[in-house]
């Protein structure tokens, strides 16, 4: 489950870049980071701010050594103004879709630098009901959009994306059955993504998250003026953890209040 999470997690922070679009930054010949996600399964330092709500689920087929889907939905409000000071994201997430009886929370707090750099640091998977088998991971971040007229898209956002990071919990804590497996006990607690915006306006991803490597794709579609993210991959593509390849997805849509 707590790469279900992170996946969900991940795939939502493209919204705060729906934020940027809404409050441009007021810093010249700044790129801005396009508004596709740019993560699978780690966090990225941009997020949401400005009153920006979003929503969004997703899941994984199949989950690490069962036989069956398993998936998570979560809601999240943006405040703040991460480029005068501090913005903060604060997500509510339900753990079981089948009978909705636990939820946990994340929270993420982070400063934008204006010359498409940004830096962020949080918490998450804080159990709000008993149960559940998700734990506290902490961690930082820091992103950024890489400059440059080579760089920049045909929207005038930049193409090049990557963000490193340090964590504790699930960024470096392999699960029991990974242990019994043999595949040891600690990953690297370091983590990074890179995303690169192909043709049709898609990043393609690749991260890493401590334990395993992942590769995907994510688009942000405009229905009207609400955009809809879509992020697909495949997880686990090395043995470090896991009993095989899998898929994993997510969607979410936000909005500004």
């Amino acid at each position: 489950m707590k790469k279900i999470l992170s996946l969900i997690f991940a795939a939502l922070i493209c919204m705060p870049s729906v934020s940027h679009a809404i409050e441009p930054s007021n810093i010249p010949q700044t790129i801005l980071p396009n508004i596709h996600g740019k993560s699978l399964t780690t966090p990225i330092a941009w997020g949401a701010a400005n009153g920006v709500v979003y929503a969004g689920v997703g899941g994984t087929i199949n989950a690490p050594y069962r036989d069956k889907a398993d998936g998570a939905a979560a809601l999240g409000i943006g405040v703040g103004d991460p480029i005068k000071n501090l913005g903060a994201q604060i997500t509510f997430i339900s753990l079981d879709l089948d009978e909705w009886e636990e939820y946990s929370m994340s929270l993420h707090l982070h400063h934008d630098f204006g010359d498409g750099t940004a830096v962020g640091a949080g918490i998450e998977n804080v159990m709000l009901t008993e149960g559940g088998d998700t734990g506290e991971s902490y961690y930082l971040v820091a992103s950024h959009g890489v400059q440059g007229d080579m760089f920049a898209s045909d929207t005038g956002s930049s193409k090049l994306h990557f963000s490193v990071g340090v964590g504790s919990g699930r960024f470096g804590e392999k699960s029991p059955k990974d242990i019994a497996s043999g595949k040891g006990k600690d990953g690297t607690y370091v983590f990074g993504n890179v995303s690169y915006e192909l043709f049709n306006e898609f990043n393609a991803i690749v991260d890493w998250n401590g334990i395993n490597l992942n590769a995907g794709l994510s688009k942000t579609f405009w229905m009207g003026q609400f955009p809809l993210a879509l992020t697909m991959g495949a997880a686990d593509l090395t043995d470090n953890s896991g009993d095989d390849v899998r898929f994993i997805f997510a969607v979410g849509t936000g909005f500004k209040i």
